[in-house]
C-alpha cells in the first residue's frame, strides 16, 4: 500500500510538471492573482538568456496567459488562453506529446488552437472547426478572432483539459499589438525536481522585481501532496501495525493457554520465570520475523513488477482524471522503505509478545499442572 500511494503521488507530481506547469515560473508581481493583461515583462528575451545561464536550467520559454472566452456555434466558456512558442515550449512541457487527434502546431498556419479533449466536447467542435477567441489587448480593450482546431490533447486531469487552451504565441502578438520581446511568464525546466529551491533562490537574486515560484508554490495541490502525504502515510501504517499487534496478540495468548500446563511443569522441575518469559517473547518474535519476512519479499516482487507493468485500474479512469489522477499506477518500493517496514514489524513483534509472555508467569506450578 506504502508502495502503491508512492506511486500515485510521484506520478501526480511528474504530471503537474512536465504537463502542467514546469519547474519554476516566473512573473510580474501579482499577475496571478487576476492575469492581469496589462502586468508584462518587456524584456522577456534578455531574461531568458540570464535563465539560461544559470545551473541545473534545461530550458526556458515565454508566455502570454490571458484569461478569456472561447464560443463555438454551440456554447461558450471561459478558458485560459497561453500562447506558446511550439519549438522552445516542447522542451519545458509534454503537451505536445499528449496529442490523441490532429497536430501540435504546423509552421505558417494562422489562428491555429490546441484545446483539451474535454473542452473539445463541452464547446461541441471537432477538429478543423472554428472557435472565437475574445482577448482584452494592454489598454483593456477587446478584440476576437477566429481560431482553427488543429489539435486535441487529453492528459490525465481532466480539469486542466477543460479550462487551457493554447496558440502560437505570434498570432496572440499580432492580435493583441504587443511586441514580440514581451510576456506574460516565462516556464523554466531544469534537470532534477529536487534542485528547483535552490535554483529559484539564485534567480531572485539575479531578478530582482520580478515574482520566481516553484512548483509547489504555483500548485497548492503538488505542495499539500509533498508535504501532508508522508503524515497520511504514517497514520496508515500505524493502523496496519496495531492491527498486526493485536493478530499476533491473540496468537500468542492462544498459544499460552494451550500450554499452560507445559509451563507449570517447565516451572515444577526448575525453569526460573525469566527464562520462560523470554521463551514465549522469542517465540513471537520468530513468528513476526518469518511471516514479515515472507510477506516482505512477496510484496517486494509484486511491487518490482507492477513498478514497470503498472497497475491499470480502467474501471475508475473517470473517477481519477476528475481529480487529476492517472487510472495507470506505477507503485514505488525503495531500500529505505523495505528496511524501515522490517524493523517496525520486528518492533511489533517484540511488543506485543510482551503480555502474552506476562500472562504465561502469572500461574502457579502447582495450580498449573493440575489444569485439564
Amino acid at each position: 500500500m506504502t508502495a502503491f500511494t508512492n506511486g500515485i503521488v510521484e506520478d501526480r507530481i511528474k504530471s503537474i510538471i512536465s504537463t502542467e506547469i514546469s519547474h519554476i515560473q516566473i512573473h510580474q508581481p501579482d499577475f496571478k492573482e487576476n492575469y492581469d493583461f496589462s502586468l508584462i515583462m518587456n524584456n522577456a528575451d534578455s531574461i531568458i538568456q540570464i535563465i539560461k545561464r544559470t545551473k541545473h536550467v534545461t530550458a526556458a520559454c515565454k508566455r502570454i496567459v490571458v484569461s478569456s472566452l472561447a464560443a463555438s456555434a454551440e456554447t461558450s466558456t471561459g478558458v485560459k488562453i497561453t500562447g506558446v512558442i511550439p519549438d522552445e515550449e516542447k522542451k519545458v512541457t509534454n503537451i505536445s506529446e499528449k496529442l490523441i487527434e490532429g497536430k501540435y502546431f504546423e509552421t505558417g498556419v494562422r489562428n491555429a488552437v490546441v484545446l483539451g479533449k474535454k473542452l473539445a466536447e463541452k464547446l461541441k467542435v471537432s477538429l478543423n472547426n472554428k472557435i472565437i477567441l475574445t482577448l482584452q489587448d494592454p489598454v483593456n480593450g477587446i478584440t476576437n478572432a477566429a481560431f482553427r482546431v488543429v489539435g486535441v490533447y487529453e492528459t490525465d486531469n481532466a480539469l486542466f483539459d477543460e479550462a487551457n487552451i493554447f496558440v502560437n504565441y505570434n498570432d496572440i502578438v499580432r492580435l493583441t499589438g504587443l511586441n514580440d520581446h514581451e510576456a506574460h511568464e516565462i516556464a523554466i525546466s531544469l534537470d532534477k525536481n529536487e534542485r528547483t529551491e535552490q535554483v529559484k533562490q539564485e534567480l531572485k537574486k539575479r531578478l530582482p522585481g520580478l515574482e520566481v515560484e516553484g512548483w509547489t508554490e504555483i500548485s497548492p495541490e503538488a505542495g499539500y501532496l509533498v508535504s501532508a502525504m508522508g503524515q497520511y502515510m504514517a497514520v496508515f501504517t500505524l493502523i496496519i501495525l496495531l492491527a498486526l499487534c493485536f493478530g499476533i496478540i491473540n496468537t500468542m495468548l492462544m498459544v499460552v493457554l494451550e500450554r499452560v500446563k507445559e509451563i507449570g511443569m517447565l516451572m515444577a522441575v526448575g525453569m526460573s520465570k525469566l527464562r520462560i518469559f523470554f521463551m514465549i517473547m522469542l517465540e513471537t518474535v520468530y513468528l513476526s520475523f518469518t511471516g514479515g519476512f515472507i510477506g516482505i519479499i512477496i510484496g517486494y516482487f509484486i511491487c518490482k513488477y507492477l513498478e514497470t507493468a503498472g497497475l491499470n485500474l480502467y474501471f475508475w479512469k473517470e473517477v481519477y482524471a476528475s481529480i487529476g489522477y492517472s487510472s495507470v499506477v506505477y507503485p514505488l518500493i525503495s531500500a529505505q522503505m523495505i528496511i524501515s517496514t522490517t524493523l517496525m514489524v520486528i518492533l511489533t513483534g517484540i511488543v506485543s509478545a510482551v503480555y502474552p509472555a506476562y500472562k504465561a508467569l502469572k500461574y502457579s506450578p502447582a495450580d498449573a499442572t493440575r489444569i485439564q
